[in-house]
């Protein structure tokens, strides 16, 4: 949140700051899925662990840096919004990719084209989950 007398973040600076933390978010991701797989984990596993793996560095990230932090939702509610959203959209969307064009386009084309699709509806559910509101 911001502090007293400071003006809070603009969406355009807010979008910036997510998107860079989503690209940290998205190598992080891509870092893990790419061991998983050396390690013989099954794609869809694998992006169940790298998403995990991912999700917390993300909130972290965007709860003290994109966003400004609502004083009326607690931190494990907080938490638990950004997560369950994650699993819906990036999660959902990513595993949702990998099993229905892996088999077509190869496990990366899918696992990469579920990550861009995601990241737009993540910035909504990121701001709702931190902020408490979707637009402003």
């Amino acid at each position: 949140m911001s502090g007293a007398g400071e003006p809070g973040r603009s969406t355009g600076s807010k979008i910036i700051r997510f998107a860079l933390v989503g690209l940290v978010n998205t190598c992080i991701d891509l870092a893990a899925f790419f061991v998983l797989l050396k390690l013989a984990v099954p794609p869809l596993a694998a992006n169940v662990a790298s998403w995990f793996v991912a999700v917390l560095f993300s909130f972290v990230a965007n709860r003290f840096w994109s966003f400004e932090r609502s004083p009326d939702i607690r931190l494990h509610h907080s938490f638990l919004r950004f997560v369950s959203l994650g699993a819906l959209i990036s999660l959902g969307v990513s595993s949702l990719s990998i099993a229905a064009l892996a088999g077509f386009a190869g496990v990366w084309p899918a696992k990469i084209g579920g990550v861009i699709v995601a990241a737009v509806l993540n910035f909504l559910a990121a701001r709702w989950s931190i902020e408490g509101r979707p637009s402003k």
